[in-house]
C-alpha cells in the first residue's frame, strides 16, 4: 500500500488526493515507457545471433522504437535473421533433399556445423563491437538497412 508524500498516510494507488491532509499524490504510470531501457546496443546485437533464439532478439530490436536510428544494431539483426533463415533452409529443404545419400557425413550436417561457427563468430565479434559482415548475409543486410 503507498504512502501520502506529504503526510505519510495510507492511500490507495488510484487516489488522486490524500484523504487526511488533500496533498496531491504523485501519479506512477503502471506502463513502463521504453521496455527495453535495460537492453545496451552491444547486447541487442549479441542476441541477434543466438543459434535457435536470435529471430526473436532481431524482431524485437528491428519493431523497436529504441533502435530505429542505430544502424549497426539494425545491421546485426537484419544478419541474423539472414542466418535463422539458412538454419531453416538447412532444416527444411536440404536436409529432406539429402537425405539418405550421404549416410555417415550428410551434407546438412556440415552446413549446420558452418552456420553454428558463423553464428558463434558474429556473437564474439558484437560482443567486441567490431562491424563485421559475412558474406552474403552481411550484403543482404547493408541491403535492408538502407532501404529501411
Amino acid at each position: 500500500m503507498p504512502f501520502c508524500s506529504t503526510c505519510g498516510n495510507q492511500v490507495s494507488g488510484a487516489d488522486t488526493f490524500c484523504a487526511r491532509c488533500g496533498a496531491r499524490q504523485p501519479q506512477v504510470s503502471a506502463i513502463p515507457q521504453d521496455p527495453l531501457v535495460w537492453l545496451t546496443p552491444r547486447m541487442a546485437s549479441i542476441l541477434c545471433y543466438i543459434p535457435g533464439l536470435g529471430w526473436i532478439a532481431s524482431i524485437v530490436v528491428l519493431a523497436s522504437q529504441k533502435y530505429r536510428q542505430n544502424r549497426t544494431v539494425r545491421f546485426h539483426a537484419f544478419q541474423g535473421l539472414y542466418l535463422f533463415v539458412a538454419w531453416l533452409m538447412d532444416d527444411i529443404v536440404l536436409r529432406p533433399m539429402l537425405f539418405g545419400i550421404a549416410p555417415t557425413m550428410p551434407l546438412y550436417h556440415i552446413v549446420k556445423i558452418v552456420l553454428l561457427v558463423m553464428s558463434i563468430f558474429m556473437i564474439i565479434k558484437a560482443a567486441h563491437d567490431e562491424p563485421y559482415s559475412l558474406p552474403l548475409f552481411g550484403e543482404l543486410a547493408h541491403r535492408s538497412v538502407t532501404e529501411d
